[in-house]
């Protein structure tokens, strides 16, 4: 299963799969985009299911379509996620904007790993893994970036709990913290993006198919192996030392 699968990393990471013979259940806010990937999915067993990941009504009708069809779930991507307004000075961010952003980034990784839990311990044979989608920003924030990087935060604490939870189901959880993939929610990165100094510089991209590549691999270690932390970026973005 991946969620926010109609575009960006979730497209991307879905289509990888598609071509590693894995069947599919694609959620996102948008059916037109769920069909367009299962569309590019070169024959795989595709189930789109149009979700609100911030409802729990949602994303229980989500796994029950993903049961009802497969029989089963063995993988969550936990992928869906909004960075919300950008360039927003903390002192002005409305209360409805970070309510939005908590919503998604946070309570909605929650629903859906709770739903997955529920899933995984009942089936035969018991146990999956759940794959959590944070950020370079779960490390070092960005300027005016408050609502994003506390929940990527979060989503980090969520990930830790989720395996030591999971631990007595066969159930793994890991991370991957991604910096500036190529995707239309980067697109501003090449033209330039505020600095923590102040001054506004392009950052380099990376193939975001390079990111797809080490969520796949991430999914097909056995249930006895885990990549608890994965950071993927763009080799000379600045994050390491001072950019």
């Amino acid at each position: 299963m991946v969620t926010g699968a109609g575009s960006g990393i979730g497209r991307s990471v879905a289509l990888a799969f598609a071509g590693a013979g894995w069947s599919l259940a694609l959620a996102g806010r948008r059916a037109d985009a769920l069909e367009e990937t299962a569309s590019l999915a070169g024959g795989a067993d595709v189930l789109c299911v149009p979700t609100d990941i911030t409802s729990p009504e949602a994303v229980t009708a989500l796994f029950t379509a993903a049961r009802e069809r497969f029989r089963r779930v063995d993988l969550l991507f936990n992928n869906a996620g909004t960075f919300g307004p950008g360039g927003v000075h903390l002192e002005d961010l409305p209360h409805e904007a970070w309510r939005h952003v908590v919503d998604v980034n946070l309570t909605g990784s929650f629903l859906c790993a709770q739903a997955a839990f529920r899933v995984m311990k009942g089936q035969d044979p018991q146990g999956g893994r759940i794959i959590n989608n944070g950020s370079i920003s779960a490390h070092a924030p960005r300027p005016h970036s408050v609502a994003y990087t506390a929940t990527k935060h979060a989503v980090t604490g969520l990930t830790k709990s989720l395996s030591l939870d999971g631990r007595p189901y066969r159930i793994a959880c890991g991370q991957i913290d991604i910096g500036n993939a190529a995707t239309e929610m980067t697109a501003r990165m090449e033209t330039g993006v505020l600095q923590a100094d102040g001054r506004t510089a392009p950052e380099p991209v990376m193939d975001v198919d390079d990111v797809a590549r080490t969520v796949l691999h991430m999914a097909e270690l056995p249930l006895e192996a885990n990549v608890q932390f994965a950071t993927v970026m763009s080799t000379t973005m600045p994050y390491i030392g001072r950019g």
